[in-house]
């Protein structure tokens, strides 16, 4: 396959598992450099992997939000979190993603990705309720039992 080739297969994917909004926003405007840069991910992150057929979509996209959560990349979180309801992927196996995560990337990153997780899915079909700051807990001190 050519460069020409494997881009516009890269873009036909990246458009049905992003949505045309978010490639027309990320192509739109930019410096050479980020031209550049959104040339190379939609040939070679959409061309060449996401179009491999080793994997359904909606494994890749499982994969890939374990892998940011691991990373600690919370904005490309959003976005395959999104991504991955597109590609099939069901709320419950996102929830065993984090809690896998939660263990093998370390419950910092995964405290902060569940805390994304659920601005972004809300609760079953509902929206996410407003985020309200958590009111400090008093600290007590248990005297261990005899």
């Amino acid at each position: 396959m050519n460069e020409r080739e494997r881009h516009r297969r890269g873009l036909a994917v990246r458009r049905e598992v992003l949505g045309d909004a978010h490639v027309d926003t990320a192509s739109r405007g930019r410096s050479a450099l980020e031209q550049a840069f959104q040339d190379l991910i939609t040939r070679y992150a959409w061309g060449e992997v996401w179009t491999r057929p080793g994997l359904p979509r909606r494994t890749r996209s499982l994969v890939t939000l374990g892998m940011l959560v691991a990373l600690n990349r919370l904005d490309e979180l959003r976005l395959h979190l999104r991504a991955a309801l597109t590609n099939g992927a069901t709320r419950e196996e996102i929830t065993e993603v984090m809690l896998q995560a939660a263990i093998y990337c370390g419950v910092p990153a995964a405290n902060a990705a569940i805390h994304v997780a659920v601005e972004v899915l809300g609760e079953g079909d509902h929206p996410a309720p407003p985020r309200r700051a958590a009111r400090p807990r008093p600290i007590t001190r248990r005297t261990p039992k005899r």
